[in-house]
C-alpha cells in the first residue's frame, strides 16, 4: 500500500455499496517501468493532490496502477450498450476505478486508469493502451474543458515501459481520467437486463443522490432523473454543435447520467461546415456524424428511458405514457440551446422571429462554399468578414447586411454584440493536423513541447491574441481525408 496522507489521498468508494452485478473487484496488473510523461497540475491541485508528491515514486506507482491507496478500491464497472444500434453487454475491459476523490471544495470525482489492464469485461483484449491515444484524449478533454464544456478530464498519462500490439508495435501507457462519475446510460441498460428491479432501483437511487440532489424529486422521482438526464443532453449535445465537435461513437455506453462528455477515441472538430462530416474509420454509415448527432442523442435518450420503466410505473402502459411524454421534451430542449448559441455567436442579445432563418442561411451558405466553421465565426468577431471564403458572393452580400441591420438596431450597441460573439466564438480549437503534430513529435521523438505549447493555447480559447493566428491555419490540403480510430 502507498503512503497517501503524503499524496493527500482522500478516498471514498460508494459505488461498491451497490449491487454487486455492477462491477468486479479486481488485481492491480503490474507495468514493469511507469514514468510520468504528462501531469495536469492545475486539476491534481483542484483535487486537493500533493503535486509533488505525485510525481515521487509512490505517485507513479498508484497512476501506474501498481498500487492502490489503502483507502482506495480496484474495481471495474459492468455496464452494457447500443453500439452501432446493436445491443450488447461490455464493462470496463481496459479501465480500472481506483476510488472517489472527495475534494477541498466537497466535491466527488471518480479516479479511474485507463489502459490498465485486463479485467473479467476485456473480451479478448489485451486491456493495455497505446500513448498516442492517452495523449490525444489529454489533449481533448481539456480542450473541451476550456470550451466551457462538461466533460471528463485528464489528470496524468503514464508511459509503462511496455509494449501494446495493434497494427504495429506501439508505445504503452496509462490515463488517469477525472469524471463526475462513470454512470452510463449502458450501466442502466445493463441494470435492467441482467439484474432484478431492485438492482435497478438502486442503481438509480444512487445517481439521483449522487448527481440530482439539488432537484426537488416530486411524486416519481424516477421521472425527475429521466427528466434531469434529458436536459442536460439537450444542452450537452448542442454545446457540442456549436463549436464543431464530432463525438464518432455515441454508443449508449458512452452517455453519462451526469452529462459529461466520455471517450475521446475517435473524436475530431469539423473544419469546413458539412453536417455530413465523419471522421471515425468504423462510421461507413456516417451514423454519428456531426449533422446526425441530435438525432443520435434522441435515440439514446429514448434507450435510456426504456431502462427506467419498471421504475417509472407498475404499470406498463403507463410507464410508456411518462417516458414518452418527457422524451417529447428532447427535441424542444435541444433547439433551445443550439438556437440561444448561435444567437452568441451572432452577436444577438434578444430572440426574434428572423434570428432562426438568419442562423441557417449562413450555414447553407457555409457548406455550399465550403467555408471553415470556426473561423468563418471568428473572422466575422473580429470585423473582416471580407476574409471568409463566402465574401463577395451576392448571398452574402445581401445576408451581411440582414445581419448588421440586426445588431444596429440592438440597443447594447455594436461593442457589445462583439463581446457576446467573443464569448461564444472560440479564437482556436484543437485542430486535427496541429493535435496530430503534437502527438507525432511525443511518440516519435519524445518530444513533448510541441503538445505543451498546443496546450497553452487551448487553455484559454476565447482570448483573441493575435499571436494565437497560427493555430487557426488549415491543414495542406490532402486527397486522403482525415481519419480516427476507435479501440486504440
Amino acid at each position: 500500500m502507498t503512503n497517501e496522507k503524503e499524496q493527500n489521498w482522500n478516498l471514498d468508494n460508494s459505488y461498491t455499496k451497490l449491487p454487486a452485478i455492477y462491477y468486479s473487484i479486481i488485481s492491480p496488473n503490474p507495468v514493469s517501468s511507469p514514468q510520468i510523461v504528462k501531469l495536469n497540475k492545475t486539476l491534481a491541485t483542484s483535487l486537493g493532490l500533493n503535486v509533488e508528491e505525485l510525481q515521487g515514486e509512490e505517485g507513479i506507482e498508484v497512476l501506474a496502477g501498481n498500487e492502490t491507496p489503502e483507502s482506495g478500491a480496484s474495481l471495474a464497472q459492468a455496464y452494457a450498450g447500443h453500439q452501432f444500434g446493436g445491443f450488447t453487454m461490455l464493462g470496463d475491459g481496459r479501465a480500472l476505478l481506483i476510488g472517489e476523490q472527495l475534494t477541498p471544495a466537497g466535491e466527488r470525482f471518480d479516479l479511474q486508469l485507463k489502459g490498465s489492464g485486463r479485467t473479467p469485461y476485456s473480451r479478448g483484449g489485451d486491456g493495455r493502451a497505446a500513448l498516442g491515444p492517452m495523449l490525444r484524449e489529454y489533449i481533448i478533454s481539456e480542450a473541451m474543458h476550456a470550451l466551457g464544456i462538461p466533460t471528463t478530464r485528464s489528470l496524468a498519462v503514464i508511459s509503462t515501459g511496455e509494449s501494446v500490439f495493434r497494427e504495429t508495435e506501439l508505445p504503452g501507457a496509462i490515463l488517469t481520467r477525472v469524471a463526475a462519475s462513470h454512470l452510463r446510460f449502458g450501466t442502466f441498460q445493463y441494470g435492467a437486463n441482467w439484474g432484478k428491479v431492485e438492482d435497478l432501483k438502486e442503481l438509480a437511487d444512487y445517481a439521483l443522490n449522487r448527481h440530482y440532489s439539488h432537484v426537488e424529486k416530486g411524486e416519481n422521482p424516477y421521472l425527475t432523473l429521466l427528466e434531469e438526464v434529458i436536459k442536460r443532453h439537450a444542452s450537452l449535445i448542442a454545446k457540442w454543435q456549436l463549436v464543431g465537435f464530432i463525438h464518432g461513437v455515441m454508443n449508449t455506453d458512452n452517455m453519462t447520467i451526469s452529462g459529461e462528455t466520455i471517450d475521446y477515441g475517435p473524436c475530431a472538430f469539423m473544419n469546413e461546415y458539412d453536417p455530413e462530416t465523419v471522421f471515425s474509420s468504423i462510421d461507413t454509415q456516417g451514423r454519428y456524424s456531426y449533422g446526425n448527432q441530435p438525432g443520435i442523442g434522441g435515440w439514446n435518450l429514448a434507450r435510456f428511458a426504456e431502462a427506467l420503466l419498471p421504475l417509472l410505473h407498475e404499470e406498463e402502459e403507463k410507464a410508456l405514457e411518462l417516458a414518452q411524454g418527457a422524451m417529447e421534451k428532447y427535441p424542444e430542449l435541444y433547439h433551445q440551446n443550439w438556437l440561444s448559441g448561435m444567437r452568441g455567436k451572432l452577436g444577438l442579445f434578444r430572440q426574434e422571429k428572423d434570428d432562426e432563418s438568419l442562423v441557417e442561411n449562413l450555414l447553407v451558405m457555409m457548406h455550399k462554399y465550403k467555408a471553415d466553421y470556426t473561423n468563418t465565426f471568428r473572422l466575422l468577431t473580429i470585423d473582416k468578414a471580407e476574409e471568409t471564403v463566402l465574401y463577395g458572393n451576392e448571398e452574402f452580400t445581401e445576408w451581411y447586411k440582414r445581419w448588421k441591420t440586426r445588431l444596429e438596431n440592438q440597443e447594447e450597441g455594436k461593442e457589445a454584440a462583439l463581446n457576446l460573439m467573443r464569448q461564444h466564438n472560440p479564437f482556436v480549437i484543437p485542430r486535427n493536423h496541429l493535435v496530430e503534430e503534437a502527438l507525432e513529435a511525443a511518440v516519435e521523438k519524445e518530444d513533448y513541447t510541441v503538445m505543451d505549447e498546443l496546450l497553452a493555447v487551448l487553455s484559454d480559447p476565447f482570448n483573441y491574441s493575435l499571436e494565437k493566428e497560427k493555430y487557426c491555419s488549415l491543414p495542406v490540403p490532402s486527397s486522403r481525408p482525415y481519419q480516427t480510430y476507435c479501440g486504440t
